[in-house]
């Protein structure tokens, strides 16, 4: 799949990329130049109004509080700009080179900021608004072009890293029997909260119900990533819904060079999967992913357990996930599906792998960032 504007639009993720990079360079013009600075607050003020303006949440998850000039007792106006607004004022914003750290730290908040079992937030809301598609397709664009993005667009590198979060058990190794129980628990599993969910659930969309909203591979296979060049494993960033940890460990993982993986590359992909291995999930998903796309219907997910009879490994990448994660992708029939919670350029193994405690890194959260321990 090629990276483009178009892929980096069609996605929720994608979108929001853009908003989220555009509002980084904001802040680096702000820096560089005092004539910006105006500029750049005006920006990041009218996002955050009007993506609150447009919140699901506004009033109860989200909240904005204003003061009250030189002390009066008269309640401040409150500003309303409108996605007209934020798009005028992107359309002021240069967008020159786009700042590797800029573009990956952009990218990990937006991942971080993934929901599936709830409405978009207000900025998810206001990066889809049609007044913001031409000014956001500038920074599509420059990030299309910058020589820091080509590698989302690609298969799962040769070299992989798994990465463990202190305090967070991951696998650093299995083998074919240990992947034998851990899918067909989980399709056991699956297979009983469909048919609970059938009996306890009702079928309204909107109850106030929630349960399993992901669909990626069971989490007890073991998952690697690429390293990124002077930055680290992708792992240890690019995570949905983050618990903050400090420290983590990364070790490189080796697998047969030789491994049939899937690339999941974008929706026609997931569609494929999901239309060649159903497994139906309407009962347990409905609720959730019908607030996260509004769409009620037939659900399915990829039967893990029997794709792992024709690949050892499933790869979803950076433009994958930023074009299919989070929207409702047709199946078949009255069918659809959701791509949820699962990490960019994470891939997911059902064969034989170990990690090689030889290469092992210690890494430590500095500041916003991640970096090699001391």
């Amino acid at each position: 799949m090629t990276l483009d504007p178009t892929t980096l639009l069609s996605g929720p993720r994608g979108r929001r990329l853009c908003l989220a990079l555009a509002l980084r360079a904001a802040d680096r013009e702000e820096d560089r130049k005092e004539d910006r600075q105006d500029d750049a607050q005006r920006l990041r003020q009218a996002v955050m109004l009007a993506a609150h303006a447009l919140d699901p949440g506004q009033g109860t998850s989200t909240v904005v509080l204003f003061g009250r000039a030189g002390g009066s007792r008269a309640a401040a106006a409150t500003p309303t700009p409108t996605p007209v607004d934020v798009a005028r004022l992107l359309d002021a914003l240069p967008i020159g080179a786009v700042d590797g750290t800029d573009l990956l730290l952009a990218l990990a908040d937006t991942v971080d900021l993934a929901r599936y079992w709830q409405e978009p937030d207000g900025e998810d809301v206001l990066a889809a608004a049609p007044e913001l598609r031409a000014a956001l397709a500038r920074v599509a664009s420059a990030i299309a072009r910058s020589p820091h993005s080509p590698w989302w667009a690609t298969p799962a590198a040769p070299e992989q890293w798994a990465v463990s979060f202190d305090g967070l058990p991951v696998p650093r190794a299995q083998d074919s029997g240990r992947v034998t129980e851990i899918v067909e628990r989980w399709r056991t599993a699956s297979l009983a909260e469909e048919a609970a969910a059938e009996r306890n659930r009702p079928t309204d969309p909107t109850a106030p119900w929630s349960g399993t909203w992901w669909s990626r591979p069971p989490g007890g296979l073991l998952r690697t990533t690429r390293s990124i060049p002077k930055r680290g494993p992708a792992g240890l960033r690019l995570v949905e819904d983050a618990a903050g940890w400090e420290a983590a460990t990364a070790e490189r993982v080796h697998v047969d060079p030789g491994a049939r993986v899937l690339e999941i590359d974008g929706p026609e992909a997931w569609t494929e999967l999901c239309r060649r291995f159903p497994l139906e999930v309407t009962a347990s998903r409905r609720h959730d992913w019908y607030r996260a796309t509004g769409r009620d219907g037939r659900w399915v997910v990829p039967d893990w357990s029997a794709v792992r009879a024709i690949a050892d490994g499933v790869h979803l990448s950076v433009a994958g996930y930023l074009s299919t994660a989070g929207r409702a992708i047709p199946v078949e029939g009255d069918a659809a599906s959701v791509l949820a919670g699962w990490d960019p350029d994470v891939t997911f193994w059902f064969t034989d792998a170990r990690a090689d405690a030889s290469t092992r890194e210690r890494w430590v959260r500095d500041r916003d960032d991640w970096a090699p321990a001391s």
